[in-house]
């Protein structure tokens, strides 16, 4: 894999949780190789959205989430501006998707990432050049 990666928040919060043991071996199959690879992108909406569900559904996980949103700033989250809003609005005039998935999209674009890891959207979709993989279908070595 030599393309970066932009990372949902299904997947940060299936690496973290129990209740599906399979996805959860993949998100942490995932996550073990873009931190490897460096190859991992993010956005801070995906961070505050997997801050919030962990917090929700695992309160005593909290301060792991905190934790690991630390180490994920790293990745050099991109930021909501004005940029990144009039990029949503285009992806989801174009897909009709919602907005949320279009943001992330509009941020998978402006990290110049090649895939978009998330089960939310049509996995092989290519939306503008960023090919949407379902992570708990195909793993990182499919992608070489």
């Amino acid at each position: 894999m030599t393309a970066p990666v932009f990372v949902d928040t299904n997947v940060l919060i299936y690496a973290l949780g129990q209740a599906d043991l399979g996805k959860q071996r993949a998100a942490r199959t995932w996550r073990t190789e873009l931190w490897t690879s460096r190859l991992g992108r993010i956005s801070y909406q995906v961070l505050q959205e997997f801050y919030v569900n962990v917090a929700a559904k695992w309160p005593s996980a909290r301060d792991r989430a905190r934790a690991e949103i630390r180490d994920l700033t790293t990745w050099k989250p991109v930021a909501i501006d004005a940029n990144l809003l009039e990029m949503a609005w285009n992806v989801q005039d174009r897909y009709r998707i919602s907005f949320w998935d279009s943001a992330i999209v509009a941020a998978a674009k402006l990290s110049s990432c090649a895939y978009l890891l998330t089960e939310d959207l049509q996995a092989d979709q290519n939306m503008g050049g960023v090919v949407v993989i379902n992570p708990f279908e195909r793993l990182p070595a499919d992608l070489v």
